[in-house]
C-alpha cells in the first residue's frame, strides 16, 4: 500500500470506519447545491438543518464557523416558470443568481441560532490586496460578533467564477483568509474511493491522505450532479489549496443524518487529507519570505517588549515613525528606534494595516482617535500579530 494513502478494508467496500476530527477553533464549511436544491430545483431544509445544527452546537461550545454556501441560481431558477436556455445562458444564471441568493440567506438564518451574515466575494476580490484586506476584516469582524458569516461567489457579476466547482476552491481561499483550522467540505458522497463507486463495486474508500498526489486525482470522479457544478476532483483541488496553508481538509456525505450528528461529537465517518506542515508553520513560513516593500515601521522600547515577549500587535502608540511609501497590505519590517532617531535592531516582519503616509500621521496616537484623524479606520492595529512574524 501506498505510504500516502489508506484504504478501508471493510468488506463492504462502502463503508467509512469512524476516526476523530483534528483539533479545532474555526472551521470552514462549504455545503454545495446537491445539499440544498430539491430534485435540482429550489431549495430544502432536509440536509441543510443537520448542518446547520452542526454549526450551532459548534457555536455554543466555543467554536466559530464561516459556510460556504452554493444554491443561488438553483433557487433563482425555482422562482420562474422553465425555460430554455439560449444564447444568453451565462446571463440568464447570473439574473438567477441574484434571484436566488436571498433565498439562500433566508434558508440558513431560518436554521441557524446566531445571526448570519451574506458576503459575496469574487476572486477578484481575493486577488486585489487592499480587497483581500478589507474582505479578511470583516469576516473576522463577524466572527468576533458571534455571527455566521455566509460566503458565496458573487455570481450576478462574476463571468469566470461561474465555472465548474468554483465554489469548492472559494472554500479553501476563504478557510485561508480566516486562518481557519479546518475545511469541512459536505458533499453528496462519503467520501475518496479508489474508484467511482457508483460505477465500480470494487472500489474502496479512502481513509486518509498525507500527500495529494497524481494518483489520487485520477480517483476522483469529474461529474457532479444535476443541480450542482462540482465533482470530486474539485474538491481534491480545495484541499491541495488548503494543504498549502497548513490546514486539513475533511470530505464527508452531507445527505446522511448519522455523518452529520456526528461531526457533533468530533467524529468523522469521511476521508481526513492532511497538510504537510500544520497551519501555524505555513503561515509563519509564508510571512518570512513575501518580499518586503521599500522602508518600514520604528517602534519604541515599550512596542517591542509587547511584541517580543507577550506576542503582542503593533499599536500607533507604540509606533515613532515609518519610512518609505509602502501601501496599505504590503509587506514590511519592524526595527527598534535607536538614539537620535536612528534605526536600532531588526524585531520583526509584518502586514500593515495602514500605508506610510496614514502611519505617520497615527504614530504616537491612541487607536480609538485613528477614524478622527484620517476619516476611516481599518482597525485599531498597525500590525496584526496573526501577520506578523518575529525575527
Amino acid at each position: 500500500m501506498n505510504a500516502d494513502l489508506n484504504m478501508s478494508n471493510d468488506p463492504t467496500h462502502h463503508a467509512f470506519p469512524p476516526q476523530p476530527l483534528p483539533p479545532w477553533r474555526r472551521a470552514v464549511l462549504k455545503v454545495g447545491s446537491s445539499l440544498l436544491a430539491v430534485g435540482g430545483e429550489g431549495l430544502g431544509a432536509r440536509h441543510a438543518a443537520g448542518l446547520a445544527a452542526f454549526v450551532t452546537a459548534s457555536l455554543a461550545d466555543g467554536r466559530e464557523v464561516v459556510v460556504v454556501s452554493s444554491g443561488a441560481v438553483a433557487a433563482g431558477r425555482a422562482l420562474l416558470p422553465p425555460r430554455p436556455q439560449g444564447e444568453g445562458a451565462l446571463a440568464e444564471r447570473q439574473a438567477l443568481a441574484a434571484l436566488g441568493q436571498a433565498r439562500v440567506i433566508g434558508l440558513w438564518q431560518q436554521l441557524i441560532e446566531r445571526p448570519v451574515a451574506q458576503v459575496l466575494l469574487t476572486h477578484d476580490d481575493l486577488r486585489n490586496r487592499r480587497r483581500y484586506l478589507n474582505a479578511r476584516a470583516t469576516l473576522r469582524e463577524l466572527l468576533a460578533l458571534g455571527a455566521v458569516p455566509v460566503v458565496n461567489e458573487n455570481d450576478t457579476v462574476s463571468v469566470d467564477e461561474l465555472k465548474l466547482g468554483d465554489n469548492d476552491n472559494l472554500a479553501a481561499v476563504v478557510a485561508a483568509l480566516v486562518d481557519a483550522d479546518l475545511l469541512l467540505i459536505a458533499t453528496d458522497i462519503d467520501g475518496l474511493y479508489s474508484a467511482d463507486p457508483r460505477v465500480d463495486a470494487d472500489s474502496r474508500p479512502v481513509l486518509e491522505v498525507h500527500a495529494l498526489t497524481p494518483e489520487f486525482f485520477a480517483m476522483a470522479g469529474e461529474a457532479g450532479t444535476a443541480s450542482g457544478t462540482g465533482g470530486m476532483r474539485t474538491k481534491l483541488e480545495a484541499a491541495a489549496k488548503a494543504a498549502a496553508t497548513g490546514i486539513e481538509t475533511c470530505l464527508f456525505n452531507g445527505t446522511n443524518a448519522d455523518t452529520v450528528a456526528a461531526l457533533r461529537h468530533g467524529v468523522l465517518h469521511g476521508t481526513r487529507l492532511r497538510p504537510a506542515s500544520s497551519r501555524v508553520a505555513a503561515r509563519k513560513y509564508w510571512l518570512r519570505n513575501v518580499p518586503l516593500e521599500a522602508g518600514g515601521i520604528s517602534v519604541d522600547a515599550g512596542a517591542a517588549a509587547a511584541m517580543l515577549e507577550r506576542g503582542a500587535s503593533l499599536l500607533p502608540g507604540g509606533v515613532m515613525g515609518a519610512s518609505g511609501d509602502f501601501r496599505r497590505g504590503d509587506m514590511v519590517e519592524i526595527a527598534l528606534q535607536g538614539e537620535g532617531g536612528a534605526q536600532g535592531p531588526r524585531l520583526a516582519r509584518g502586514i500593515s494595516q495602514y500605508s506610510a503616509v496614514d502611519i505617520r500621521r497615527i504614530a504616537r496616537r491612541h487607536s480609538r482617535d485613528i477614524e478622527a484623524i484620517l476619516g476611516y479606520n481599518y482597525g485599531g492595529n498597525v500590525i496584526h500579530r496573526d501577520d506578523m512574524v518575529l525575527l
